[in-house]
């Protein structure tokens, strides 16, 4: 989940880390990211408006398919 430089920080770290400390973010994708949606860092990504309905519809959809 994160790159190896980060797996022994503190959850603190973590979210003040670069969004490019999580695995498979690139450089390149950080600076999309960052252009797109002013994303520099791990926690800018946890509380960005569009990622948390993201994760809260995904999270809705497996709830459905539980129901079935």
């Amino acid at each position: 989940m994160l790159d190896r430089e980060f797996e022994d920080v503190t959850l603190e770290q973590i979210v003040n880390a670069p969004v490019s400390a999580l695995a498979g973010v690139s450089a390149g994708v950080a600076k999309l990211l960052q252009d797109a949606f002013n994303i520099k860092t791990v926690g800018d990504l946890c509380r960005n408006k569009y990622f948390r309905a993201a994760v809260t519809l995904s999270e809705l959809a497996e709830l459905v398919d539980r129901v079935k």
